[in-house]
């Protein structure tokens, strides 16, 4: 996929000096990026990959939910999407080795980001728009998964690794090995890991359901709701809150004089309960119906081949040029299974419904690029071109787009020059973007359209005229640029500017249908406008060995923010419906009944992609120090980030999460590590239109590794870990179902690691 991406990765030096993780290692290298060096100028955490292989298996997002300026929207222990200072969605894109990562988790909250973690090397993270070179539209920035499947260096020596890992709050274990090794030259790597998690536990009195939520506004069926919810309540556990994957990667390559070539596959296959899903339909009464115990499960199918290489031209102009090839195959598919019911009763009422058809979200890509290196002795140089095709469709119950398509062909230059006085990176892209879709036309096809139609395509419909294509090609431009310089041995300043444009989604523009992972009938608008985003970051950064302290400050302005945004509580038309405010909140009920029964959409919250300029602002600090302390050394670190985000007219951007204070503490003595991390998310009151506010919590996390190496040429690690320890009703504020499906409970776990 994007290996222009890979190519782009560079721009990763771009914004301010944020080399730090808050687990330091020595030697930091971008192995993906523009630049193979340690030197990094940029808003970057380097993960290394044993924190993966020795912590516990989770989702990507809650794997890096501890770093500052990166949070989650969570949907159950397998959903959890990442948030960079407080962009999310297409904002923020997952790479696999500098390359997109093409899954349907921008088609739905629900959805995972569908990634191996297993045996990689690092994970690394570039916030704010200076991610540009990675991938188009980053205004948020990206999240790169590097491993060795496909090696750029000859395997020395083979090597072997078994695990096993066993969880508490899932009832959960995990199964891994992998082989690597040079057969006849040709370097191999497999990789396989089986992963079987039950439904996860959470505190007591931790779910709150949307009955008890308005609970005041219901009287005449307290006695009723009361009994239903605390029946649920006493569970103990979230209802389809489980996860199984099975992941398996081959790679092959061959390392020679003039450079390197291999390819890789892919293959991830899972299956994983839906918490939360909601209901359409409603009885003559306007309640809910009763469909019992329901069983809502996702299974996802992945298959990727990639080709990659590099090629040592030496030439009078041209360097090297490194090349990709990806070809993904995508495919989750969303079903229903209806327990039996256990009275005759009920039985002849289910007769009545309809049985629930599985729906099936498909992405289907190739992508190729290519890099030129054009360095020269006093600058570093590259040219980037990349093309992507790719196909989603939703076919099924449940479909709320149509089929979509888009084609993206993207140039890309990047330049490294020392001036003396300060250090300069710059970067720029532009994107050439088609877009092709359809709406079918519900009671909205007539409010859109008809004043910018001749603008973005053919608005004519089919010859029923209930149906409008659109042909959507635009040519988007981004760049970057960045200062550092020393200001003493020990204190570096980085000043960064960027300006990003991304293109509107093909969910935000075809969007037309109920989403029941959201609750909502959710509208797209074919004629949205592009996003252009205006970034300006500043950078501290002191380090004297023993102490460092890092401080980052940044303002994004974002023109035509696209939202989704509550028809009932849209503040895009406050103008519009201020005068009938009084009259709306005295009769709320009857509203929402009206609305029902105009839109046809049952217990659906009509919303709308609609667009406002925003302004995002915030910080992230951190500071700490390194201690001797008998044979080890102990390291201690505090950190907090902030983000506010408001549109132009003063309300509050939607599912914003609110300040956190991280406080770390590592103690490490030759073999053995121990890590204790205090995650302290206060109260988010600072919410938008239709949301609530969200309670503060604590969340402490520990691990304990000890590695034995008295095996010969071998090595054992045994870890232990515990999450969430102090078994904290904690909940993210940017999740859909916040309510409903809590953070999981305290979870205590054992993972073995052997190598040889």
């Amino acid at each position: 996929m994007k290996k222009l991406l890979n190519t782009f990765i560079v721009l990763t030096a771009l914004n301010s000096i944020e080399v730090m993780s808050q687990d330091e290692v020595e030697e930091i290298i971008v192995t993906s990026a523009f630049i193979d060096t340690s030197e990094i100028n940029n808003p970057l955490y380097i993960i290394d990959g044993t924190e993966f292989s020795d912590g516990a298996t989770t989702s990507l997002g809650d794997a890096i939910d501890e770093y500052l300026g990166v949070s989650i929207a969570d949907y159950g222990a397998a959903v959890g999407q990442p948030i960079i200072r407080g962009m999310s969605g297409p904002r923020v894109k997952i790479l696999k080795n500098g390359v997109v990562n093409r899954d349907v988790s921008g088609l739905g909250v629900d959805h995972l980001n569908d990634v191996d973690l297993n045996d990689i090397s690092q994970v690394e993270i570039v916030k704010g728009p200076s991610s540009l070179l990675y991938a188009n539209g980053t205004i948020g920035g990206i999240i790169n998964v590097v491993d060795d499947l496909i090696s750029t260096k000859n395997f020395e020596i083979p090597e072997v690794s078994v695990g096993y890992e066993s969880q508490s709050v899932n009832d959960g274990n995990s199964e891994f090995v992998n082989l690597k090794g040079n057969v006849g030259g040709f370097n191999v790597n497999f990789g396989y890991k089986n992963t079987d998690f039950g439904n996860y536990d959470v505190p007591s009195g931790a779910v709150i359901h949307s009955e008890e939520e308005h609970h005041d506004e219901d009287d005449h069926d307290e006695d009723e709701h009361h009994e239903d919810e605390h029946s649920e309540e006493d569970l103990g556990y979230i209802n389809n809150s489980d996860f199984a994957v099975e992941a398996t990667k081959f790679g092959v390559s061959k390392v020679t004089d003039w450079g390197y070539i291999g390819f890789g596959i892919d293959n991830l296959e899972s299956v994983y309960g839906i918490p939360f899903h909601g209901d359409e339909h409603e009885d003559e009464h306007g309640d809910e119906e009763e469909h019992g115990e329901e069983r809502i499960f996702s299974t996802t199918d992945s298959e990727t081949f990639s080709i990659r290489g590099s090629y040592n031209v030496n030439g009078n102009l041209v360097n090297k040029v490194d090349f990709t090839y990806r070809d993904s195959d995508y495919s989750l598919t969303e079903a229903h299974a209806e327990e039996e019911h256990h009275e005759e009763e009920e039985h002849e009422e289910e007769e009545d419904h309809e049985e629930h058809a599985p729906t099936v979200f498909m992405n289907e890509a190739v992508e190729y690029g290519a890099t030129f290196d054009i360095s020269n002795d006093s600058s570093t140089q590259k040219v980037v071109v990349n093309f992507v095709d790719e196909d989603n469709s939703i076919v099924g119950e449940e479909a709320f787009m149509n089929p979509a398509n888009s084609e993206e062909f993207t140039i890309g230059y990047y330049l490294s020059k020392d001036l003396g006085m300060f250090d300069l990176d710059l970067g720029f892209r532009l994107d050439q973007i088609e877009r092709s879709g359809s709406v079918s036309e519900e009671e909205h096809g007539d409010d859109h359209g008809d004043d910018h139609g001749d603008d973005h395509g053919d608005e004519h419909g089919d010859e029923h005229g209930d149906i409008d294509y659109y042909n959507i090609d635009d040519t988007t431009s981004s760049f970057a640029i960045a200062l550092g310089r020393d200001l003493s041995d020990n204190l570096g300043v980085s000043l960064g500017y960027a300006s990003v444009e991304r293109l509107p989604s093909s969910i935000e523009l075809f969007m037309n249908g109920p989403h029941m992972a959201t609750g909502r009938f959710e509208v797209g608008d074919p004629n949205l406008n592009s996003e252009t985003s205006n970034n300006f970051d500043i950078t501290f950064n002191f380090d004297n060995g023993d102490f460092y302290a890092i401080a980052s400050f940044y303002i994004t302005d974002v023109d035509n923010y696209i939202a989704l945004i509550d028809e009932e509580d849209d503040h895009m038309d406050e103008d519009e419906h201020h005068e009938d405010e009084d009259e709306h909140h005295e009769g709320e009920d009857e509203h929402h009944e009206d609305e029902d029964d105009d839109h046809g959409h049952g217990n659906l919250i009509h919303a709308n992609y609609m667009q406002e300029d925003a302004e995002f602002d915030g910080y992230e600090i951190e500071f700490g120090k390194s201690f001797d302390l008998g044979s080890g050394e102990l390291a201690l670190s505090f950190g907090r980030d902030v983000v506010n985000a408001e549109f132009s007219d003063g309300h509050n951007v939607p599912r914003i999460n609110p300040a956190r204070n991280i406080y770390s503490l590592v103690y490490t003595q030759d073999d053995l590590l121990f890590k204790l991390m205090l995650k302290d998310v206060e109260k988010q009151n600072d919410f938008g239109e239709g949301e609530t506010a969200t309670d503060s919590y604590q969340m402490l996390n520990t691990r304990l590794t000890k590695t034995f190496n008295g095996m010969g040429k071998g090595e054992l690690k045994v870890s232990l870990f515990a999450n969430n320890l102090l078994d904290e009703v904690a909940r993210n504020h940017s999740s859909f179902v916040k309510n409903e499906v809590p953070l999981p409970g305290r979870n205590y776990g054992l993972k073995f690691n052997l190598t040889f």
